[in-house]
Parts: C-alpha cells; structure tokens; sequence
C-alpha cells in the first residue's frame, strides 16, 4: 500500500473514531438531561413530562444501539491496536452504561406515574425527604464523569470513581429510614416501596458513573483501576495501581 493511502485510511479511521466519540457524548448528554427530567417530573408530580421521559428512552437505546454497531464496524474493518483499540473499547463500555442510566431516568418517571397517578393519596413529605440529596449525588457524579469524558480527565475521573461510596452511603440510609416508617405505619408501604425503587435507580446511577470513570481512566492510561478495588482504602491516591504493568 502507497504512503497516500495508509495516510487516507488513517484519516479514515479518525473520522471514524471522532464520529463514535462525539456519539457518545451526544448520547450522555441527552441522559443527563432525561435524569434532570424524571427527578423534577417527580418533585412537580409532573406526569406529562413523566410520560415524556419514558418515551425519549426510546432515543437512547438507540443511539446505544448505533454506538454499538460504530464500534463494532471500528474493529473490524480498522482492526485498531493499542490506544486506538481502547478508545474503541472504552467509548462502547461507556455507551452500555450511559443507556443503563437511562434506564434509571424512566425507571424513575415510570414510579411517578404510578405515585400519582391514582386515586390514593399522594405520599407524604417525609418518605420522599431522601430524594433529592440522593439525585443531587446522582447528578454530580454524571456530569462530572461526562465532563472528564470530553476533557480525558484522569485525576477527576478518578475523583468519581471514589465519590460513589458517599452515594452508595445516602442509599443505605434512605433505607433504614423507609423501612422504619413502613413498620411504623403499614398504611405508607405501597408509596414506600416506590420511593425504594426511585432511590436505587438514583444509587445504580453512581454505579454506572464509577464504571465510566473507570472506563476513562483506562482509555487514558491503560490501567484497569477496578484491581484497585481490593486495595484497603480506594480513597487515597493511587499512582501505584496506575503505573503497575
């Protein structure tokens, strides 16, 4: 093959590898806004936009759907090796999770619709008292693995890798404190239960943010920091588990 054509098919390649990232991010920001959607549908017992965010995930899943088929296309026709291959790799792992968040979206709009849209009486304040701290983590922690996506921001991702222990926090004692008023009032525990599902979907949404981070952290530097997990303490530096081979 010529020199003008390896230089025409690396070109190819990059167009290529620029199209699935920006797809990518396209798609993250279009589930960050469907999270934002759900969460205020929710705190304005909103169920036209409720409806409207179960609908739109309709979107996601397919741009996950062109993510995937981007991808997959990359390594076959390009066979990618090296950071190219993890770029790859990183960006389709990314795409998977970013349409599991938006799963949590609509999983949280389909509970609104199902709160209040009955002839019961609405639940009271105090069994939805945890869900907006715990959506306030949830959001911070997607915009802030987006903005190390687009940035290729190592030390912040792997600041949100470490932040889901305090989601993950907030979680177990939203718990506590719903299970408590469930045996305390049995009448509160079909609203209960609803607040439980919005309140995991909320807290499987740091978990897929940590996986992003992490999935950054390897197309950048090639280290896989879940190993680090064993490590007794992940919220200390960890310039060790990166420059391990």
């Amino acid at each position: 093959m010529s020199i003008s054509q390896n230089a025409h098919t690396a070109k190819q390649f990059d167009f290529m590898l620029a199209n699935l990232r920006n797809l990518v991010l396209e798609m993250g920001g279009m589930v960050e806004e469907q999270l934002k959607n759900a969460i205020r549908a929710l705190d304005e017992e909103d169920l036209t936009a409720s409806r409207e965010v179960i609908a739109r995930d309709r979107i996601i899943n397919g741009l996950q759907i062109k993510a995937d088929e981007e991808s997959i296309t990359l390594i076959a026709l390009r066979q990618p090796v090296g950071s190219d291959l993890r770029m790859v790799m990183s960006l389709f792992n990314t795409a998977n999770d970013l349409e599991r968040i938006g799963d949590g979206a609509k999983k949280i709009a389909r509970m609104t619709v199902q709160i209040f849209d009955n002839v019961s009486s609405p639940p009271s304040a105090i069994l939805l008292r945890d869900v907006a701290p715990t959506a306030e983590l949830a959001l911070e922690m997607l915009n802030g693995c987006l903005d190390a996506l687009a940035r290729l921001d190592v030390e912040k991702a792997l600041k949100i890798a470490r932040g889901d222990d305090e989601l993950d926090h907030e979680f177990q004692s939203a718990l506590r404190r719903l299970i408590t008023y469930m045996m305390e009032d049995s009448r509160v525990i079909g609203h209960a239960i609803h607040v439980v599902f919005i309140i995991k979907a909320l807290e499987r949404v740091g978990d897929h943010c940590k996986n992003i981070a992490e999935h950054i952290v390897y197309l950048v530097e090639g280290k896989d920091v879940r190993l680090a997990k064993a490590a007794p303490n992940l919220t200390e530096p960890m310039p060790d588990a990166l420059d391990e081979e």
